[in-house]
């Protein structure tokens, strides 16, 4: 479908093909949920073209391969909290449900929250953990990279003007263990964080970590995995207290900022408190509970 009007030309189509064709013409900007577009025109003039890519069902749901875990573009945050996913996804399932309200969850698509590149996007710090990788589509194929090399900094991505993000890849092999999320804002609903943690552990089939990922957002133009926290956390028992080993030289990869929501020294003992309350929540006992 394409409508013309008088400032702008609006495409929808029924395919990835068709709307990899339509981008690879023209400029546009891409809607699906429409939760973060919207509100930026308030007071912008509208784009030159927006391509909807809401009508193709095939960059919908998730999918569990023996390999990797696949969710598309399209499938919205209360899908993902709904979702028959392992105990890896926990914290990406508890972000699910802090992200805007009800009603964004119900339209606002993990792409989306993706593409935004916003500092403090919630669905980030748990799909790093889970070495998320990125599938983009355009005429000339598929590609994909890390989510880390994905989201460059502050609504910076690696995402051509011809490409669109199709897909969200999680190896199998970095889907063990449990997660947890965890996020500071001056309320629970409809707010910036001021600083947001995911962590990931896996046992080695006794006592000790074997495996630890660790991202804290909000604290950064964008998300960090701590990578000295996660070489320090594997190898120790599960029955330590965890929150005492995180150290200042563990959090030097950040670098927050002072706002209207907190300081950057601020920030930082969020940061750390907040880690320690993930690893405790990622305790096989404090797991299995939930």
């Amino acid at each position: 479908m394409k409508i013309e009007a008088a400032r702008s030309m609006y495409l929808r189509p029924n395919t990835l093909k068709e709307a990899c064709d339509l981008l690879a013409e023209r400029p546009a900007q891409i809607l699906s949920g429409g939760t973060d577009i919207y509100p930026a025109l308030v007071d912008r003039p509208s784009p030159e073209a927006v391509l909807d890519i809401s009508g193709i069902d095939g960059l919908r749901g998730v999918e569990q391969g023996g390999r990797e875990i696949r969710i598309g573009a399209r499938t919205t945050w209360s899908e993902l909290a709904r979702a028959d996913l392992p105990p890896a996804f926990d914290a990406l399932r508890a972000a699910a449900r802090e992200v805007g309200s009800v009603q964004i969850q119900n339209v606002a698509t993990i792409a989306g929250n993706l593409c935004h590149a916003s500092p403090a996007a919630d669905g980030v710090p748990p799909l790093l953990i889970l070495d998320a990788q990125i599938e983009l589509a355009s005429r000339t194929g598929l590609r994909r990279l890390p989510l880390s090399d994905f989201v460059l900094g502050n609504r910076r991505t690696a995402r051509r003007p011809d490409e669109i993000l199709s897909a969200v890849i999680v190896p199998r092999a970095s889907a063990g263990g449990c997660s947890a999320f965890v996020k500071l804002g001056s309320r629970r609903y409809l707010v910036i964080s001021i600083a947001m943690v995911a962590v990931r552990l896996a046992a080695d089939g006794g006592s000790r970590i074997r495996e630890a990922a660790v991202a804290v957002g909000s604290c950064s133009a964008a998300a960090q995995r701590l990578g000295a926290l996660e070489r320090d956390l594997v190898g120790r028992s599960w029955h330590e207290d965890l929150a005492s080993l995180v150290t200042g030289r563990h959090l030097a990869p950040l670098s927050p900022i002072d706002d209207v929501r907190g300081s950057a020294a601020y920030r930082l003992e969020a940061a750390r408190e907040l880690i320690g309350r993930a690893l405790d929540l990622c305790r096989p006992e404090r797991a299995h509970a939930a």
